[in-house]
This record gives C-alpha cells, sequence and structure tokens, in this order.
C-alpha cells in the first residue's frame, strides 16, 4: 500500500476506515490442487443445478421461462463460494429472531424484505429462502435462493408500482423468519403470505421450489463431506477464496492504472412521478493491491420507485465480476476479494435510499449502477476493453384483468434492450443485462394469457453507429385480447445510451398504444393501472446499446449486409456510416469512398463520450416535469374511473 502518494480526500476518508487484517482464509492450505479443482467445480456446478431444480419446478413465467432468480452456495461465515448477487447472510440472520446457534438441521429462513436484507434483494417481489447447511452436526456453510415471485400485493398487480412514494404501498413484506422448522414447513406462515397477494396459489408452488432449489444444494454439499471429509470441505472453501482474492488482486495491478482518478456519469430519465433526470457517478482511484470508489456525486433519493439499496458487499461483487469476466473468466467470483475493495455509497442517495423510500422499480438505477461501474472500468482498461452505454434497464410489464371467462389473469414479462458494442464486435440484439435471462416463448404468452405478439423483432437503426454497431432495441406488439390494465416500466426515453471512441449514441426508448379505432397515444417509460380494451395494441420499443469506434471504418460489406437484413437503413448507411448502395443493396465502393470523405472532412473532431443532444438538466428537469402533469391530465381521471373493472366490478 502507498503511503506517500497524495490522494484524493474521497480516498483518505476510505483509508482511514481499512483494517490492516487479512481475512482469516489467506494463507497456506493443506488440500492438493486436485481435490481443491473437484469440490470448486463441483459448487460452481452446484450452483445451475440450483438453477435448473427451480426452473422446472416454478410456476410463473418471470421464474420458469426467464429465470429471473439468483442463488448461492456459501461458506459457514456467511461468505459467498459460488453463486450470484452477494450474500448478506449475517445481515438476514441479524434481523431474525435468531442467534446462529438457534438455526437446526432442516431450518429454513424466509424474507422479502429489501431493508432488512441490505438490498441483496431489491424489492418486494424477490422472495428469498436461507438453508443453514449441517454436516455431523456442526454448520458447514448456507445455501439460499431467491425468485421474483409473480405479486406479493400492493396498489397493483405485480407489485411493482410507479406511483408509490414508500415501501408500504408496494406489497406485503415478511421479515426474517423460519419456514421451515427442523424440515417441517410452517403452513399458516405460507398460507397467512400468499393470503395476501394475487396469485396465492403460484406463489406458493414458487416459494416451495425455491426451498427444492437450496435442498439441491445441501444434498451436494453434504455428498463433498461424505467424500472428502469434513475439514478438508472447510479447507477448501477458504482455499477458493484465497485463489480469488489472488487473481482479482493480479488483475487490479496488471489492468488498472495505480493513483489515477476514473470518473464517469450518466442519468436515469426520471422516477414517474415527473422527478428527473437523475444522475449516478462514480469515482475509482486504485492504490497499491486495493481499489477505492465513491458514488459521491449522485443524486440524492427520490420520492418514486426508482431508488435502489446497493448493499457495499454486493456492489464489490459487482467490480471483482467486470474485472473476472473481461480479463480471466476462468477464475471463480466470490467473496474471498472483499478487503480488497473500499466503497462508499452516501447514506439518502439514490443508491442508499432512507427507510421507508420506495424501490419496487428500482431497475433503472440498477441497470445505470452496472453502466457508471462498465464507464469507469473503461477508461481504466484504455485500449483493452471499451464499452458504451445500453438501454439502461430491464424493462418489465404487466397485464392484468379478468378473460372473457370470468378467469383472473396476471403477466409479468421481462423485456430487453440494446447491450453496447465492445472490442470483440458489436452488441447483442435485444439481450438482457444479466446474461443467463431469457425472453417468454411468444407461444407461452398465447397459450397462458388473452393477449397476441404480433411483432417481436430489433428496432431498425436503434443500435448506436461505430465501427462496432452497438445492439438494437426490441420492438414488440401486442394485441390484447381482453380488457385490462398495464403498468410497465423502462427508460432511456429522453436520454440516449451513449457511445465512446467515436461511435455515436444509440436511439431511445418508445411506447405506442393503438387502439382499436386506429387512433395512436404516446406514452411515458413508465406507466401505472392504465386502462386496455379487448383489441388496442401497445408498441413496446426499448433502446439500444451505444456504437464503439468510428462508424466510418465500419466495414463496408457488413453495412450492405445489415441493409439487406433490416437491421439498418439505406438512409443510416449513407449518414451515418458513409455507405453509399447500388440498386441491388451492393455496396457502390467509388461512391462509398467519396461519401466517406466528405463526411470525414465536414464532421467535428470524434470525442471520447457522445452522449447525444442532451439538454440542460434544469430545461430536462422542466420537461420531465411538464410530461407528467400531461399524463395525469389526460389519463388519471380515466384510470380512477375504471379501478375495480378488472376484477368484474
Amino acid at each position: 500500500m502507498s503511503t506517500t502518494e497524495s490522494h484524493p480526500d474521497w480516498v483518505a476518508d476510505l483509508k482511514a476506515e481499512e483494517s490492516d487484517a487479512e481475512p482469516e482464509f489467506v494463507g497456506d492450505h493443506d488440500i492438493d490442487p486436485t481435490t481443491l479443482d473437484i469440490i470448486e467445480n463441483t459448487l460452481l456446478n452446484t450452483r445451475y443445478e440450483m438453477d435448473r431444480v427451480l426452473e422446472t419446478t416454478a410456476f410463473s413465467p418471470a421464474i420458469r421461462e426467464q429465470s429471473d432468480q439468483f442463488p448461492l452456495i456459501a461458506d459457514r461465515e456467511g461468505r459467498m463460494i459460488a453463486g450470484q448477487f452477494g450474500s448478506e447472510i449475517d445481515k438476514i440472520i441479524e434481523n431474525s429472531p435468531y442467534e446462529l446457534d438457534d438455526l437446526e438441521e432442516g431450518d429454513v429462513l424466509a424474507t422479502n424484505d429489501p431493508y432488512l436484507t441490505d438490498g441483496s434483494i431489491s424489492h418486494n417481489p424477490d422472495f428469498i429462502l436461507l438453508r443453514p447447511i449441517f454436516y455431523e452436526d456442526d454448520l458447514v456453510g448456507f445455501s439460499k435462493q431467491w425468485g421474483n415471485l409473480a405479486d406479493v400485493g400492493g396498489i397493483v398487480p405485480g407489485s411493482i408500482p410507479i406511483e408509490a412514494e414508500t415501501i408500504h404501498e408496494e406489497g406485503v413484506r415478511l421479515p426474517p423468519v423460519k419456514l421451515f422448522k427442523a424440515g417441517e414447513l410452517d403452513e399458516e406462515l405460507l398460507s397467512t403470505f400468499t393470503h395476501n397477494t394475487r396469485t396465492a396459489d403460484v406463489n406458493e408452488a414458487d416459494i416451495k421450489a425455491i426451498s427444492a432449489g437450496t435442498k439441491a444444494a445441501e444434498k451436494r454439499v453434504k455428498e463433498l463431506c461424505d467424500r472428502f471429509g469434513k475439514e478438508t470441505y472447510l479447507e477448501a472453501c477458504d482455499a477458493v477464496l484465497d485463489r480469488t482474492r489472488r487473481g482479482v488482486t493480479e488483475l487490479f495491478r496488471e489492468h488498472i492504472p495505480e493513483h489515477e482518478e476514473f470518473v464517469f456519469w450518466d442519468y436515469s430519465d426520471d422516477d414517474g412521478l415527473g422527478h428527473g433526470p437523475i444522475r449516478l457517478e462514480l469515482k475509482m482511484y486504485r492504490d497499491g493491491d486495493d481499489l477505492y470508489l465513491t458514488f459521491e456525486g449522485s443524486d440524492p433519493q427520490v420520492p418514486g420507485t426508482v431508488n435502489f439499496i446497493l448493499n457495499t458487499k454486493m456492489f464489490k461483487m459487482f467490480v471483482g465480476l467486470f474485472v473476472i469476466m473481461t480479463h480471466d473468466p476462468k477464475l471463480t467470483f466470490n467473496d474471498g476479494y472483499f478487503d480488497r475493495v473500499h466503497v462508499d455509497i452516501p447514506a439518502g442517495s439514490i443508491l442508499n435510499p432512507e427507510y421507508p423510500a420506495a424501490v419496487s422499480n428500482r431497475l433503472p438505477t440498477m441497470t445505470k449502477q452496472h453502466e457508471v461501474l462498465q464507464g469507469v472500468f473503461s477508461m481504466a482498461f484504455g485500449e483493452e476493453f471499451s464499452a458504451g452505454g445500453s438501454y439502461g434497464t430491464n424493462p418489465n410489464l404487466v397485464y392484468s384483468g379478468v378473460d372473457d371467462e370470468g378467469t383472473p389473469f396476471q403477466l409479468l414479462e421481462l423485456l430487453y434492450g440494446g447491450i453496447p458494442a465492445r472490442p470483440a464486435g458489436d452488441g447483442l440484439d435485444g439481450h438482457s443485462w444479466w446474461p443467463l435471462f431469457y425472453t417468454v416463448p411468444v407461444e407461452y404468452l398465447e397459450a397462458y394469457y388473452p393477449l397476441r405478439v404480433d411483432a417481436y423483432e430489433a428496432n431498425v437503426d436503434s443500435g448506436g453507429a461505430g465501427e462496432h454497431r452497438g445492439g438494437h432495441g426490441i420492438r414488440r406488439t401486442y394485441t390484447f385480447k381482453s380488457d385490462g390494465t398495464l403498468t410497465y416500466q423502462d427508460d432511456r426515453a429522453l436520454t440516449n445510451p451513449p457511445g465512446v471512441d467515436g461511435g455515436n449514441p444509440a436511439g431511445n426508448s418508445e411506447k405506442i398504444l393503438v387502439r382499436e379505432d386506429g387512433t395512436e397515444e404516446h406514452l411515458p417509460s413508465k406507466v401505472e393501472n392504465l386502462p386496455v380494451e379487448a383489441g388496442d395494441q401497445l408498441v413496446f420499443i426499448t433502446a439500444g446499446g451505444g456504437g464503439l469506434g468510428d462508424p466510418l471504418d465500419r466495414d463496408a460489406e457488413t453495412v450492405a449486409r445489415e441493409v439487406r437484413q433490416g437491421l439498418v437503413s439505406r438512409e443510416a448507411a449513407v449518414e451515418e456510416y458513409g455507405v453509399v448502395l447500388a440498386d441491388d443493396d451492393t455496396v457502390d465502393e467509388a461512391a462509398t469512398a467519396d461519401r466517406r470523405a466528405t463526411l470525414r472532412e465536414e464532421r467535428d473532431e470524434l470525442g471520447t463520450i457522445d452522449r447525444g443532444p442532451i439538454p440542460s438538466e434544469r430545461e430536462l428537469a422542466d420537461r420531465i416535469a411538464a410530461a407528467r402533469e400531461e399524463y395525469i391530465e389526460k389519463y388519471k381521471s380515466g384510470i380512477s374511473e375504471w379501478e375495480g373493472k378488472q376484477y368484474g366490478d
């Protein structure tokens, strides 16, 4: 650690809070490499087994079809060895009525409270189960898994409201308590919880499926203890953590310049209640083996539901995961390197809201957190890695009502957009930020819900132009067969996903409601309980991903092929890429050379980051507030009259 370098004040503040003590798992380990590899890879594979157990037994499409669930396996100290999304096991137990010694074989703790888990789950629909794992009466670890339930009550179907201002409006919350006691399910507790939701039967099935996922991990851990012995298993857990710590430390030293401050910022559009834009700013600095990051400069929490509880352990996981995936993807990511990362997330900010701030619609902020992290790393890595902005959230759509046979229905679907371009190639079209998420098959939607999907396609020209093109957003058109209501959230309707290193920003998101008579209504990116009638259509358009590199350096034949495929228009080929096509859509090489020469001569110098035509914050804030007032005036009285109609009142 450097002692002579003058550090930024915020780094000095974080250093003052440091402990010089190394984690107890650091050191030599009495385990042979082959045994260690077997145990490590068994745990990594078990993490995927947990996925499959849950996905094949759950009922709701968000879990069963889209895999909106996250598993992990932890050691007996509660540190993640394999899995996703950080642990905070200590916080869950701390906020329960139990001490660690009160837990026994067959116990399973349950909760869905974001505040009592310190953001380990981020909104009320995320239901988490924590199972302590015992071997020969000794605690050897934990398995934990959560899934996004279809509904947990609250003011809107799906429990992801736009207009809530406290978490109390977002659905029922269960504090950390034992759902299973010594292997016996507390049926009364489960029934009480599901009774307060709109999808009781589905929720019960999903919660039991989550339990089965944690049980699968327990079985595999015990098998490892049977095979190698309890002490060898525990030693392996320490060794895996230590190996990851050494690997991440080496990556920090090799790829992040020392004693340079990197700063990146971006906006979320708004909170759905007329407040915005919402700025997230991240600073990063390396000193020796340690990395320092602060969200100082980010905006305060907002009245709406886009606040995100980002605990420091989870953010440390994201930091290490990014470096691992860009430079050494074979390295296991876990909690082993956490003492190397020092984080400041100011209290009362958009990323650390104070109770009881609303958090159900946190995805725009969660995703921007990933994007500013990607931004500072892109600046630090230089030519090794660079990427712009993406569609900025994981949009979701809830369509609910009563069908023609009098049966209530409720669909929750996640949608995706464009991933930014990267040095290895173009960004992915219509892809999730979470790489293991899937799209709900159209056949599933049409079989189980009263709707028809008329289009599911890439949105032409939405990916930012560049030597490597940003991924396209999607255009998905739904025709509703029954009266109902819509609640959805998206972002990037007012701000563009930035391009980098000469690449262009991507296109915006857009929502169009086409009434049965053909009337078109342009809607904001966040809507709650909007009434629709049978025959109405919703055109759901998501934003693209930013481009990378000079568009005039993109291979002309690739541009021509994408014009023929309907991904790029002829106009964009000429204006953005300088590619002139003949009548048969092949490249006119002479005209292309002339066009590119002209564009190079006429344009301004290319910038490092291109965020597009963003007005001043004040102008954008006024525009957001005015749009909210217009929406209230146009729709709110109609929605009020419609309340209850979806349930036949």
